[in-house]
């Protein structure tokens, strides 16, 4: 929006409530960003994610996913491993995701394999299973090490994406091997991934 837009906020008050690390100040300063151009926010969102309070890292991460520029997929790529706090990681790897999911696969991969905290994994395969553009085979990579984990949230969401891909693609190789997982996982000590599989064998 230009800046004579009447709801373009005063990027000086915006910078320095962001700057004050109070949750309380710096929260409603990132959401105003949203009427200023990607250079204009870009840098704010950024002065956001080196904040201490992780509502305010993590709201930052998030607003970079809607602001692009080659600034902010620098500052995501490292907080996807370099944070401390899992929400943050989490909403970085959505953010990542937004840029492409040619872009960002090789980068969210790393992540999941690397991260085991229930949230960042779930997030990572929430955000490329909604990629319309996803090759199955990259699904199915990550589907084989979500249902390995040990938190049952994250194999009940390897599950889901299975019966997607078995949805999908039937009765041919990849959808067979995705079959071939879920069946393994009939016997799952956690109700919910048995559901989740049973539902999963039933539509396909």
């Amino acid at each position: 929006m230009s800046e004579t837009d009447p709801k373009s906020p005063d990027l000086e008050a915006v910078r320095l409530a962001i700057a004050s690390g109070d949750p309380v100040k710096a929260m409603p300063a990132i959401t105003q960003l949203r009427h200023c151009s990607d250079t204009e926010a870009v840098p704010l969102l950024v002065l956001g994610t080196e904040q201490k309070p992780f509502l305010v890292r993590s709201l930052s991460c998030s607003g970079l996913g809607y602001k692009r520029t080659e600034q902010g997929w620098a500052v995501l790529s490292e907080l996807i491993t370099a944070d401390e706090d899992p929400n943050v990681r989490a909403e970085a790897a959505n953010a990542l995701a937004s840029y492409g999911v040619q872009r960002a696969w090789p980068l969210l991969r790393l992540a999941f394999e690397a991260d085991a905290a229930w949230l960042v994994r779930c997030s990572i395969l929430s955000a490329l299973a909604e990629q319309p553009e996803i090759d199955l085979t990259w699904l199915l990579e990550l589907a084989t090490m979500a249902i390995a984990d040990a938190d049952a949230i994250v194999r009940v969401s390897g599950a889901e994406i299975l019966s997607r891909i078995v949805r999908e693609r039937g009765s041919d190789p990849i959808g067979a091997k995705a079959r071939g997982f879920l069946q393994s996982l009939q016997q799952d000590s956690d109700h919910r991934v048995v559901a989740a599989v049973l539902n999963g064998l039933q539509a396909s």
